[in-house]
């Protein structure tokens, strides 16, 4: 999402840092080029005008101009500052409220508002051991009432019956009162959209809000819609008043501008954002560590907790076991790709290690994607079980065979066994040191240098 501004910032603050000692007009100077990076990534001008006063009037002060790394400490005042534009500290969604806490959704038609109610219930269902049930109030586009209840069946949770003719707010009113006799913890109301903003909508969802006095009132925004996100929010804000707001398409190729805007438009936290089209996609917005991927600091913590949660117990105490005896074979290689695919891609895991724009680069260079994964997972299930167990059986033959079972060149068998081999040797040391030796900042793992250009 933030690729170019972070590259954009990176250039600048690369500069900033080779210089010695800095004057005021080489501060000014560096404000204006980061003022030019934060428009062109669509940050609202009001937004942009005074956090640069801000990091301006901070960064030209004393300390400043006569720390040892001057350039380090501007760095340090724009993070500061990003992180208090995002919203400083991480704001979950509120449910300290008598059961069933009402929670609305609202938001422009195609934002993704209907998916995200199903996410977050997911989300409840799953991570908060809360009893769900979603309601969709959407009675003019075809099918939004089935979709909701698909939805539902999918990931396990109760959606509202339909009974044709009625308003949304008497079918609001009625989910209050299924949910309150099935003892439900939360109800979600997915209200409707329209393409734009209009009195209609707008009046509609008033009058839900009056009849139903939800805790949580989310506003769902697509963030691809970059300074058109901004604007509905604050038409949102204004007229109907909001608690949160939900970013979709975080994952997306946009400039970021509405995220970073969003805070200071409509006064309220971004409480999560949507990084995918599966249902678990959902995640917290966590603005140090946003700001941090922004000035290519990586993000590290979220990487490690997503791990925590798709790394199976048993598959982690195997692979110690095995680390510490110094074995790695394809079997284990598998299991690492598939645990790359489940972290979200190679993509998502490079977004979230410090400095690796550079690595991102040479990676598009040379076509390296998530297709990759499925090819070198190919290529090891093409291989007999002693194959790979004991990869030294790999001779011209057995390679021949593989490409023509898995539809690759032996030059990428070679590459594959190549890359096995150096992690071999990574997870052999990393065994004598008792588990330790991440790789470097701006580094890939070990034994994935090979894949790229040279």
């Amino acid at each position: 999402m933030f690729d170019s501004l972070t590259d954009n910032l990176g250039g600048i603050f690369d500069r900033l840092k080779k210089r010695g000692a800095l004057k005021e007009a080489d501060v000014r100077e560096v404000m204006r080029e980061v003022r030019i990076a934060l428009l062109e990534a669509d940050v609202a001008l009001p937004v942009v005008k005074d956090f640069i006063a801000k990091v301006t009037s901070r960064a030209i002060g004393e300390k400043v101009m006569k720390s040892v790394s001057p350039g380090q400490m501007v760095v340090k005042i724009v993070n500061d500052y990003l992180v208090e534009m995002l919203g400083s500290d991480a704001v979950g969604i509120n449910l300290a409220a008598v059961a069933p806490v009402p929670i609305l959704m609202v938001g422009l038609q195609g934002s993704g508002k209907t998916t995200t109610a199903a996410k977050i219930a997911k989300r409840l269902k799953e991570k908060d051991n809360k009893k769900v049930m979603m309601a969709s109030l959407d009675i003019y586009r075809p099918a939004a009432m089935e979709q909701l209840r698909v939805l539902g069946e999918q990931i396990g949770v109760a959606t509202l019956p339909v009974i044709d003719g009625q308003m949304p707010v008497d079918i609001a009113a009625r989910a209050l009162t299924a949910a309150k006799l099935q003892g439900m913890d939360v109800v979600l109301l997915d209200t409707a959209g329209r393409l734009h903003i209009d009195q209609t909508l707008m009046a509609e969802v008033v009058g839900v809000k009056k009849a139903t006095n939800p805790h949580e009132t989310l506003l769902v925004v697509d963030s691809l819609t970059g300074q058109d996100a901004v604007n509905v929010a604050k038409a949102f804000s204004d007229q109907i008043g909001i608690t949160g707001v939900v970013l979709t398409r975080m994952d997306g190729d946009g400039r970021g501008g509405a995220a970073l805007s969003m805070r200071a438009v409509t006064g309220q936290p971004i409480k999560l954002v949507g990084v995918g089209e599966k249902l678990e996609d959902i995640e917290d917005f966590h603005p140090d560590r946003i700001a941090s991927r922004i000035l290519g600091m990586g993000d590290v913590v979220s990487l490690v907790e997503k791990a925590a949660e798709t790394i199976e117990a048993e598959e982690a105490d195997l692979m110690i076991r095995k680390m510490k005896k110094g074995q790695f074979d394809f079997d284990d290689l598998r299991a690492q790709l598939r645990q790359m695919k489940k972290l979200g891609g190679m993509s998502s895991i490079l977004g979230m290690l410090p400095g690796v724009g550079k690595i991102k680069k040479q990676m598009a260079t040379a076509n390296i994607d998530d297709s990759m994964l499925k090819r070198q997972e190919a290529i090891i299930n093409s291989m007999t079980p002693g194959e790979r167990g004991q990869p030294r059986l790999l001779n011209a033959s057995r390679k021949k065979r593989i490409a023509a079972g898995s539809g690759v060149t032996v030059q990428e068998i070679n590459k594959l066994i190549k890359m096995q081999k150096q992690m071999a040797g990574m997870m052999k040391k990393m065994g004598k040191m008792g588990g330790r030796g991440m790789p470097l900042p701006g580094q890939l793992p070990p034994g994935m240098e090979g894949l790229l250009p040279k």
